[in-house]
Protein backbone atom coordinates (compact mmCIF):
# COMPACT_ATOMS: atom_id res chain seq x y z
CA UNK A 1 0.00 0.00 0.00
CA UNK A 2 1.25 3.47 -0.93
CA UNK A 3 1.98 5.99 1.98
CA UNK A 4 1.09 9.00 2.28
CA UNK A 5 3.16 12.33 1.72
CA UNK A 6 1.82 15.52 2.41
CA UNK A 7 -1.24 18.13 1.54
CA UNK A 8 -0.15 20.81 -0.51
CA UNK A 9 -1.54 24.21 -0.46
CA UNK A 10 -4.52 24.26 -1.90
CA UNK A 11 -4.69 25.71 -5.57
CA UNK A 12 -7.52 28.43 -6.96
CA UNK A 13 -8.26 28.19 -10.61
CA UNK A 14 -9.19 31.10 -12.74
CA UNK A 15 -13.17 30.01 -13.54
CA UNK A 16 -13.09 30.70 -16.50
CA UNK A 17 -10.91 28.12 -17.44
CA UNK A 18 -13.25 25.10 -15.99
CA UNK A 19 -15.27 24.84 -19.01
CA UNK A 20 -18.46 22.99 -19.84
CA UNK A 21 -16.26 20.02 -21.39
CA UNK A 22 -13.08 20.28 -20.90
CA UNK A 23 -10.04 23.29 -19.20
CA UNK A 24 -9.16 25.91 -21.67
CA UNK A 25 -7.57 29.77 -21.32
CA UNK A 26 -4.58 32.17 -22.42
CA UNK A 27 -1.41 30.80 -21.45
CA UNK A 28 0.19 33.38 -19.01
CA UNK A 29 -2.84 35.24 -18.27
CA UNK A 30 -5.84 32.05 -17.51
CA UNK A 31 -3.99 29.24 -17.65
CA UNK A 32 -0.10 28.65 -15.74
CA UNK A 33 1.74 25.64 -15.26
CA UNK A 34 0.72 25.29 -11.90
CA UNK A 35 -2.49 24.81 -13.49
CA UNK A 36 -1.28 21.92 -15.05
CA UNK A 37 0.45 19.93 -12.00
CA UNK A 38 -2.91 20.49 -9.87
CA UNK A 39 -5.20 19.14 -12.92
CA UNK A 40 -3.18 16.25 -12.67
CA UNK A 41 -2.43 15.83 -8.95
CA UNK A 42 -6.27 16.47 -8.86
CA UNK A 43 -7.54 13.91 -11.47
CA UNK A 44 -4.89 11.41 -10.11
CA UNK A 45 -6.55 11.76 -6.80
CA UNK A 46 -10.17 11.35 -8.01
CA UNK A 47 -8.47 8.46 -9.69
CA UNK A 48 -7.31 6.69 -6.76
CA UNK A 49 -10.36 7.17 -5.30
CA UNK A 50 -12.31 5.62 -7.28
CA UNK A 51 -9.58 2.20 -7.51
CA UNK A 52 -9.33 1.70 -4.52
CA UNK A 53 -5.65 2.35 -2.64
CA UNK A 54 -4.82 -1.63 -3.49
CA UNK A 55 -4.73 -0.81 -7.52
CA UNK A 56 -1.91 1.36 -9.41
CA UNK A 57 -4.04 3.70 -11.34
CA UNK A 58 -2.83 3.94 -14.87
CA UNK A 59 -3.02 7.27 -16.77
CA UNK A 60 -2.23 8.13 -20.42
CA UNK A 61 -0.87 11.27 -21.35
CA UNK A 62 -0.76 13.35 -24.62
CA UNK A 63 -0.11 16.92 -25.93
CA UNK A 64 -0.77 18.52 -29.30
CA UNK A 65 1.88 20.58 -30.86
CA UNK A 66 1.66 23.83 -29.51
CA UNK A 67 4.48 25.82 -27.80
CA UNK A 68 3.35 25.90 -24.80
CA UNK A 69 3.09 21.93 -24.41
CA UNK A 70 5.53 20.82 -23.79
CA UNK A 71 6.27 22.45 -20.44
CA UNK A 72 2.12 22.12 -19.46
CA UNK A 73 2.84 18.30 -20.13
CA UNK A 74 5.66 18.29 -17.89
CA UNK A 75 3.77 19.82 -15.22
CA UNK A 76 0.92 17.65 -15.54
CA UNK A 77 2.75 14.27 -15.77
CA UNK A 78 4.76 15.58 -12.46
CA UNK A 79 1.28 16.25 -10.56
CA UNK A 80 -0.25 12.50 -11.70
CA UNK A 81 2.93 11.28 -10.41
CA UNK A 82 2.87 12.97 -6.85
CA UNK A 83 -0.64 11.60 -7.16
CA UNK A 84 1.25 7.85 -7.37
CA UNK A 85 -0.07 7.31 -10.77
CA UNK A 86 1.60 5.02 -13.53
CA UNK A 87 1.90 7.90 -16.16
CA UNK A 88 2.34 6.57 -20.32
CA UNK A 89 3.87 9.94 -21.89
CA UNK A 90 2.55 8.80 -25.48
CA UNK A 91 3.89 12.01 -26.55
CA UNK A 92 2.58 14.59 -29.40
CA UNK A 93 0.19 13.46 -31.73
CA UNK A 94 -3.59 14.22 -32.32
CA UNK A 95 -6.07 14.02 -29.14
CA UNK A 96 -7.88 10.74 -30.68
CA UNK A 97 -4.86 9.01 -30.69
CA UNK A 98 -4.48 9.87 -26.87
CA UNK A 99 -8.05 8.04 -26.37
CA UNK A 100 -6.83 5.34 -28.78
CA UNK A 101 -3.86 5.03 -26.03
CA UNK A 102 -6.49 4.76 -22.77
CA UNK A 103 -8.22 1.85 -24.54
CA UNK A 104 -4.76 0.25 -26.06
CA UNK A 105 -3.53 0.32 -23.14
CA UNK A 106 -6.24 -0.42 -20.23
CA UNK A 107 -5.53 3.23 -19.13
CA UNK A 108 -7.96 4.25 -16.25
CA UNK A 109 -7.57 7.84 -17.04
CA UNK A 110 -6.28 10.01 -19.93
CA UNK A 111 -4.99 13.44 -20.30
CA UNK A 112 -4.69 15.24 -23.70
CA UNK A 113 -2.74 18.60 -23.23
CA UNK A 114 -4.50 20.57 -26.34
CA UNK A 115 -5.61 23.89 -27.23
CA UNK A 116 -7.40 22.32 -30.42
CA UNK A 117 -8.35 25.22 -32.60
CA UNK A 118 -8.17 27.76 -30.33
CA UNK A 119 -5.76 30.94 -30.88
CA UNK A 120 -1.79 30.05 -30.71
CA UNK A 121 -0.89 31.75 -26.92
CA UNK A 122 -4.19 29.50 -25.98
CA UNK A 123 -4.09 25.99 -24.91
CA UNK A 124 -6.18 23.22 -22.27
CA UNK A 125 -6.57 19.47 -20.96
CA UNK A 126 -9.25 17.22 -22.25
CA UNK A 127 -9.61 14.29 -19.80
CA UNK A 128 -11.14 11.25 -19.98
CA UNK A 129 -11.55 8.78 -16.91
CA UNK A 130 -12.97 4.71 -17.03
CA UNK A 131 -12.58 5.13 -20.75
CA UNK A 132 -15.41 8.31 -20.68
CA UNK A 133 -15.24 11.73 -20.60
CA UNK A 134 -14.40 14.12 -17.80
CA UNK A 135 -16.28 16.89 -18.01
CA UNK A 136 -19.62 19.12 -16.90
CA UNK A 137 -19.87 18.54 -12.85
CA UNK A 138 -16.72 16.18 -12.90
CA UNK A 139 -14.26 19.51 -13.92
CA UNK A 140 -15.85 21.58 -11.01
CA UNK A 141 -15.53 18.96 -8.69
CA UNK A 142 -12.00 18.55 -9.79
CA UNK A 143 -11.69 22.48 -9.15
CA UNK A 144 -13.79 22.29 -5.53
CA UNK A 145 -10.94 19.46 -4.93
CA UNK A 146 -7.90 21.11 -5.74
CA UNK A 147 -9.11 24.43 -3.64
CA UNK A 148 -9.34 22.15 -0.07
CA UNK A 149 -5.76 20.67 -0.93
CA UNK A 150 -4.33 17.34 -2.35
CA UNK A 151 -2.97 14.70 -0.67
CA UNK A 152 0.24 13.14 -2.55
CA UNK A 153 1.30 9.42 -2.26
CA UNK A 154 4.76 7.36 -3.42
CA UNK A 155 4.72 4.83 -5.95
CA UNK A 156 3.98 7.30 -9.09
CA UNK A 157 6.34 6.20 -12.10
CA UNK A 158 6.21 7.80 -15.56
CA UNK A 159 7.41 6.21 -18.89
CA UNK A 160 7.41 7.26 -23.07
CA UNK A 161 4.85 5.02 -24.71
CA UNK A 162 4.62 4.82 -28.21
CA UNK A 163 1.12 3.91 -29.57
CA UNK A 164 1.73 5.69 -32.83
CA UNK A 165 1.94 2.56 -35.08
CA UNK A 166 -1.21 0.55 -33.27
CA UNK A 167 -3.28 3.42 -33.82
CA UNK A 168 -2.43 3.79 -37.60
CA UNK A 169 -2.56 0.48 -38.04
CA UNK A 170 -6.43 0.43 -36.20
CA UNK A 171 -8.12 3.47 -38.57
CA UNK A 172 -6.81 1.36 -41.35
CA UNK A 173 -8.28 -1.59 -40.84
CA UNK A 174 -10.76 -1.79 -43.27
CA UNK A 175 -10.10 1.13 -45.64
CA UNK A 176 -10.61 1.06 -49.21
CA UNK A 177 -8.94 4.10 -50.94
CA UNK A 178 -9.87 2.70 -54.52
CA UNK A 179 -8.49 5.36 -56.93
CA UNK A 180 -9.24 8.28 -54.96
CA UNK A 181 -7.43 12.05 -55.70
CA UNK A 182 -8.00 13.31 -52.57
CA UNK A 183 -5.94 16.61 -50.60
CA UNK A 184 -5.47 16.33 -47.50
CA UNK A 185 -4.59 19.53 -45.10
CA UNK A 186 -3.04 19.11 -41.57
CA UNK A 187 -2.31 22.71 -41.15
CA UNK A 188 0.73 22.37 -39.03
CA UNK A 189 -1.53 20.65 -36.46
CA UNK A 190 -0.69 17.81 -34.62
CA UNK A 191 -2.51 15.12 -36.75
CA UNK A 192 0.59 16.02 -39.62
CA UNK A 193 2.65 13.04 -38.67
CA UNK A 194 -0.74 10.53 -38.75
CA UNK A 195 -1.65 12.22 -41.88
CA UNK A 196 1.39 11.18 -44.07
CA UNK A 197 1.60 7.98 -42.37
CA UNK A 198 -2.35 7.32 -43.69
CA UNK A 199 -1.54 9.08 -46.94
CA UNK A 200 2.20 6.37 -47.52
CA UNK A 201 -0.42 3.14 -46.84
CA UNK A 202 -2.83 4.55 -49.30
CA UNK A 203 -3.91 3.50 -53.00
CA UNK A 204 -5.16 6.45 -55.82
CA UNK A 205 -3.17 9.87 -55.92
CA UNK A 206 -3.21 11.75 -52.42
CA UNK A 207 -1.39 14.95 -51.57
CA UNK A 208 -0.37 16.56 -47.80
CA UNK A 209 -0.06 19.63 -47.16
CA UNK A 210 1.02 21.20 -43.98
CA UNK A 211 1.86 18.14 -42.44
CA UNK A 212 5.38 18.87 -40.02
CA UNK A 213 4.43 20.17 -36.44
CA UNK A 214 4.45 23.91 -36.40
CA UNK A 215 3.36 25.76 -33.17
CA UNK A 216 3.33 28.61 -34.79
CA UNK A 217 1.32 27.85 -37.37
CA UNK A 218 2.55 29.63 -40.21
CA UNK A 219 0.33 28.55 -43.34
CA UNK A 220 -3.10 29.58 -42.02
CA UNK A 221 -4.89 28.64 -38.68
CA UNK A 222 -6.31 25.09 -37.62
CA UNK A 223 -9.88 25.15 -37.97
CA UNK A 224 -11.46 22.97 -40.99
CA UNK A 225 -15.25 24.78 -40.67
CA UNK A 226 -13.97 28.49 -41.29
CA UNK A 227 -13.69 29.67 -44.53
CA UNK A 228 -10.12 31.13 -44.38
CA UNK A 229 -8.98 28.28 -43.35
CA UNK A 230 -9.96 26.23 -46.25
CA UNK A 231 -8.89 28.85 -48.91
CA UNK A 232 -5.79 26.63 -49.45
CA UNK A 233 -7.27 23.49 -49.34
CA UNK A 234 -10.19 24.53 -52.02
CA UNK A 235 -7.63 25.94 -54.21
CA UNK A 236 -5.38 22.62 -54.42
CA UNK A 237 -8.48 20.31 -54.88
CA UNK A 238 -9.76 22.34 -57.77
CA UNK A 239 -5.64 22.67 -59.15
CA UNK A 240 -5.34 18.67 -59.00
CA UNK A 241 -9.26 18.34 -59.92
CA UNK A 242 -9.32 16.17 -57.12
CA UNK A 243 -12.37 14.15 -55.52
CA UNK A 244 -12.61 16.08 -52.40
CA UNK A 245 -10.06 17.79 -49.68
CA UNK A 246 -9.89 16.93 -46.27
CA UNK A 247 -8.47 19.36 -43.52
CA UNK A 248 -8.27 18.86 -39.47
CA UNK A 249 -7.95 20.91 -36.76
CA UNK A 250 -4.68 21.52 -34.22
CA UNK A 251 -5.43 18.79 -32.88
CA UNK A 252 -7.20 16.24 -35.27
CA UNK A 253 -10.27 15.52 -33.43
CA UNK A 254 -12.91 17.76 -35.72
CA UNK A 255 -12.77 17.58 -39.83
CA UNK A 256 -13.25 19.77 -42.52
CA UNK A 257 -14.16 18.83 -45.91
CA UNK A 258 -14.66 20.28 -49.67
CA UNK A 259 -15.78 18.48 -52.72
CA UNK A 260 -14.25 18.38 -55.96
CA UNK A 261 -15.66 21.61 -57.08
CA UNK A 262 -14.03 23.28 -53.73
CA UNK A 263 -17.79 23.34 -51.97
CA UNK A 264 -17.35 23.61 -47.96
CA UNK A 265 -19.18 20.50 -46.68
CA UNK A 266 -20.96 21.15 -43.21
CA UNK A 267 -20.25 18.89 -40.24
CA UNK A 268 -24.21 17.73 -39.85
CA UNK A 269 -24.43 17.03 -43.75
CA UNK A 270 -21.14 15.24 -43.83
CA UNK A 271 -22.54 12.69 -40.79
CA UNK A 272 -25.69 12.50 -42.84
CA UNK A 273 -23.67 11.68 -46.15
CA UNK A 274 -21.73 8.55 -43.43
CA UNK A 275 -25.20 7.73 -41.98
CA UNK A 276 -26.53 6.80 -45.15
CA UNK A 277 -24.16 3.55 -45.38
CA UNK A 278 -24.54 2.75 -40.98
CA UNK A 279 -28.29 2.88 -42.06
CA UNK A 280 -27.40 0.01 -44.47
CA UNK A 281 -26.08 -1.96 -41.79
CA UNK A 282 -28.06 -0.76 -38.92
CA UNK A 283 -31.53 0.04 -40.06
CA UNK A 284 -33.70 1.77 -38.43
CA UNK A 285 -31.01 3.50 -36.19
CA UNK A 286 -30.84 6.75 -34.33
CA UNK A 287 -28.31 9.54 -35.50
CA UNK A 288 -27.49 12.32 -33.16
CA UNK A 289 -26.69 15.66 -34.43
CA UNK A 290 -26.46 18.64 -32.33
CA UNK A 291 -28.32 21.74 -32.27
CA UNK A 292 -26.50 23.84 -34.73
CA UNK A 293 -27.24 21.21 -37.44
CA UNK A 294 -29.69 21.78 -40.37
CA UNK A 295 -32.98 20.13 -41.04
CA UNK A 296 -32.04 19.19 -44.44
CA UNK A 297 -29.18 17.02 -42.67
CA UNK A 298 -32.31 15.42 -40.40
CA UNK A 299 -34.33 15.04 -43.87
CA UNK A 300 -31.51 12.74 -45.52
CA UNK A 301 -31.36 10.57 -42.09
CA UNK A 302 -35.10 10.10 -41.71
CA UNK A 303 -35.70 9.64 -45.22
CA UNK A 304 -33.06 6.88 -45.19
CA UNK A 305 -35.01 5.11 -42.51
CA UNK A 306 -33.17 6.44 -39.48
CA UNK A 307 -34.16 8.37 -36.32
CA UNK A 308 -32.89 11.70 -36.27
CA UNK A 309 -32.36 13.55 -32.91
CA UNK A 310 -30.69 16.95 -31.41
CA UNK A 311 -28.64 17.30 -28.51
CA UNK A 312 -26.11 19.80 -26.97
CA UNK A 313 -23.31 20.80 -28.80
CA UNK A 314 -19.99 19.88 -27.39
CA UNK A 315 -17.65 16.66 -27.75
CA UNK A 316 -18.78 15.40 -24.26
CA UNK A 317 -21.91 15.84 -24.55
CA UNK A 318 -22.34 14.34 -27.60
CA UNK A 319 -20.72 11.06 -26.59
CA UNK A 320 -22.41 10.83 -23.59
CA UNK A 321 -25.82 11.00 -25.52
CA UNK A 322 -24.21 8.22 -28.18
CA UNK A 323 -23.18 5.96 -24.94
CA UNK A 324 -26.76 6.41 -23.75
CA UNK A 325 -29.16 5.97 -26.81
CA UNK A 326 -26.30 3.17 -28.18
CA UNK A 327 -26.26 4.76 -31.00
CA UNK A 328 -23.56 4.16 -33.98
CA UNK A 329 -23.34 7.82 -35.46
CA UNK A 330 -23.07 11.33 -34.07
CA UNK A 331 -22.54 14.45 -35.28
CA UNK A 332 -21.88 18.35 -35.19
CA UNK A 333 -21.87 21.31 -37.55
CA UNK A 334 -18.08 22.11 -36.19
CA UNK A 335 -16.75 19.02 -37.41
CA UNK A 336 -16.46 16.54 -34.19
CA UNK A 337 -18.31 13.18 -35.91
CA UNK A 338 -18.57 9.99 -33.36
CA UNK A 339 -19.11 6.19 -35.45
CA UNK A 340 -19.79 3.68 -32.76
CA UNK A 341 -20.79 1.04 -35.31
CA UNK A 342 -17.15 -0.28 -35.72
CA UNK A 343 -15.01 2.15 -33.95
CA UNK A 344 -14.44 3.61 -30.25
CA UNK A 345 -17.75 6.06 -30.40
CA UNK A 346 -14.86 8.93 -29.81
CA UNK A 347 -14.40 11.72 -32.11
CA UNK A 348 -11.70 11.15 -34.67
CA UNK A 349 -10.94 12.93 -37.77
CA UNK A 350 -8.49 10.85 -38.93
CA UNK A 351 -10.97 7.94 -38.82
CA UNK A 352 -13.74 9.85 -39.86
CA UNK A 353 -11.85 10.83 -43.22
CA UNK A 354 -10.88 7.04 -43.80
CA UNK A 355 -14.28 6.25 -43.29
CA UNK A 356 -15.34 9.17 -45.69
CA UNK A 357 -13.02 8.25 -48.37
CA UNK A 358 -14.06 4.33 -48.00
CA UNK A 359 -17.36 5.42 -48.35
CA UNK A 360 -16.74 7.53 -51.54
CA UNK A 361 -15.23 4.36 -53.30
CA UNK A 362 -17.82 2.25 -52.57
CA UNK A 363 -20.50 4.22 -53.59
CA UNK A 364 -19.16 5.35 -56.60
CA UNK A 365 -18.50 1.74 -57.15
CA UNK A 366 -22.20 0.61 -56.96
CA UNK A 367 -23.83 3.69 -58.11
CA UNK A 368 -21.43 5.88 -60.12
CA UNK A 369 -22.35 8.93 -58.30
CA UNK A 370 -19.65 10.85 -56.06
CA UNK A 371 -19.55 12.49 -53.10
CA UNK A 372 -19.87 16.01 -55.45
CA UNK A 373 -23.21 14.03 -56.89
CA UNK A 374 -24.63 13.87 -53.87
CA UNK A 375 -23.57 17.41 -52.82
CA UNK A 376 -25.29 18.97 -55.79
CA UNK A 377 -28.32 16.63 -55.33
CA UNK A 378 -29.52 18.55 -52.21
CA UNK A 379 -32.46 20.98 -52.31
CA UNK A 380 -31.27 24.68 -51.82
CA UNK A 381 -30.16 25.46 -48.61
CA UNK A 382 -30.84 28.97 -47.21
CA UNK A 383 -28.68 29.41 -44.10
CA UNK A 384 -26.69 31.82 -42.01
CA UNK A 385 -22.83 30.11 -41.84
CA UNK A 386 -22.03 29.51 -37.49
CA UNK A 387 -21.78 33.00 -36.36
CA UNK A 388 -19.70 33.80 -33.22
CA UNK A 389 -20.47 37.06 -31.31
CA UNK A 390 -18.47 38.38 -28.61
CA UNK A 391 -19.95 38.17 -24.97
CA UNK A 392 -18.25 37.84 -21.98
CA UNK A 393 -17.90 33.94 -20.28
CA UNK A 394 -19.20 35.99 -16.95
CA UNK A 395 -22.23 37.35 -19.19
CA UNK A 396 -23.31 34.92 -21.98
CA UNK A 397 -25.49 32.76 -19.74
CA UNK A 398 -27.24 35.16 -18.79
CA UNK A 399 -28.08 36.63 -21.75
CA UNK A 400 -29.04 33.42 -22.94
CA UNK A 401 -31.20 32.82 -19.52
CA UNK A 402 -32.92 36.37 -20.96
CA UNK A 403 -33.74 35.22 -24.77
CA UNK A 404 -35.46 32.41 -23.26
CA UNK A 405 -37.46 34.28 -21.15
CA UNK A 406 -38.13 36.75 -24.05
CA UNK A 407 -39.08 33.94 -26.69
CA UNK A 408 -41.04 31.55 -23.91
CA UNK A 409 -43.26 35.26 -23.74
CA UNK A 410 -44.00 35.79 -27.52
CA UNK A 411 -44.16 32.08 -28.99
CA UNK A 412 -45.86 28.54 -28.26
CA UNK A 413 -43.91 26.13 -26.42
CA UNK A 414 -43.91 23.59 -28.59
CA UNK A 415 -41.85 26.06 -30.96
CA UNK A 416 -39.02 26.54 -28.55
CA UNK A 417 -36.31 23.76 -28.05
CA UNK A 418 -33.83 24.69 -24.40
CA UNK A 419 -31.86 21.68 -24.52
CA UNK A 420 -28.76 24.09 -25.21
CA UNK A 421 -29.68 27.55 -25.74
CA UNK A 422 -32.93 29.10 -27.30
CA UNK A 423 -33.59 26.91 -30.81
CA UNK A 424 -37.06 28.22 -32.28
CA UNK A 425 -38.87 25.94 -35.09
CA UNK A 426 -41.37 27.50 -37.36
CA UNK A 427 -42.94 26.11 -40.46
CA UNK A 428 -40.47 28.34 -41.97
CA UNK A 429 -37.48 27.13 -40.66
CA UNK A 430 -35.48 27.95 -37.42
CA UNK A 431 -32.91 29.92 -35.51
CA UNK A 432 -30.50 29.16 -32.51
CA UNK A 433 -28.27 31.01 -30.21
CA UNK A 434 -26.54 29.14 -28.02
CA UNK A 435 -23.68 30.13 -25.52
CA UNK A 436 -19.95 29.11 -26.01
CA UNK A 437 -18.48 26.50 -24.10
CA UNK A 438 -14.96 27.18 -25.75
CA UNK A 439 -15.06 30.78 -26.00
CA UNK A 440 -16.43 33.94 -24.60
CA UNK A 441 -18.88 34.50 -27.64
CA UNK A 442 -22.66 33.40 -28.46
CA UNK A 443 -23.39 31.20 -31.25
CA UNK A 444 -25.92 31.95 -33.93
CA UNK A 445 -27.65 30.29 -36.69
CA UNK A 446 -30.45 29.80 -38.66
CA UNK A 447 -32.25 28.36 -41.48
CA UNK A 448 -35.52 29.16 -43.66
CA UNK A 449 -37.06 27.36 -46.31
CA UNK A 450 -36.09 30.58 -48.87
CA UNK A 451 -34.50 33.28 -48.63
CA UNK A 452 -37.22 36.02 -47.26
CA UNK A 453 -37.87 33.16 -44.02
CA UNK A 454 -33.92 33.33 -44.08
CA UNK A 455 -34.23 37.10 -43.20
CA UNK A 456 -36.88 36.88 -41.04
CA UNK A 457 -35.01 34.79 -39.00
CA UNK A 458 -32.30 37.35 -38.72
CA UNK A 459 -34.11 40.15 -37.78
CA UNK A 460 -35.76 37.99 -35.05
CA UNK A 461 -32.25 37.27 -33.72
CA UNK A 462 -31.38 40.55 -34.16
CA UNK A 463 -34.54 42.35 -32.36
CA UNK A 464 -33.93 39.64 -29.17
CA UNK A 465 -30.32 40.10 -28.71
CA UNK A 466 -30.68 44.19 -28.99
CA UNK A 467 -33.23 43.94 -25.97
CA UNK A 468 -30.65 41.42 -24.27
CA UNK A 469 -27.94 44.35 -25.14
CA UNK A 470 -26.32 42.89 -27.38
CA UNK A 471 -25.72 44.42 -30.80
CA UNK A 472 -25.27 41.95 -33.99
CA UNK A 473 -24.64 42.99 -37.64
CA UNK A 474 -25.96 40.18 -38.97
CA UNK A 475 -24.17 37.13 -41.27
Amino acid sequence: MASHKTVVTSHLFEPTILRSYDIRGQVGKTLFEKDAFFIGAGLGQLIRENLGRTKLAKIAVGRDGRLTSPVLAAALIDGLVFAGCKVFDIGVGPTPMLYFADRYLECHGAIQVTGSHNPPDHNGFKMVCDHQSFFGEDIQKLGTLCASGLTGHDGGTQEKMSVFDAYIERIMKGADFGDANIIWDAGNGAAGPATDAIIARATGQHKGLFTDIDGHFPNHHPNPVDPKTLAMLRDEVLEAGADCGIGFDGDGDRIGVVDAKGRHIAGDVLTAYLGLDILKKHPNSDIIFDVKSSLTAMAIITEAGGKAHLWKTGHSHMKAKLREMQAPLAGEMSGHIFIADDYFGFDDALFVAVRLITSMTRRKMETGNTLTDFIDALPAIFATPECHIDCPDDQKFGVIKTLAHEFSNELPAKQINLTDGVRITTEAGWCLVRASNTEGALVVRAEGQDAESLAGFVTLIKTQLAKAGIVWEGP
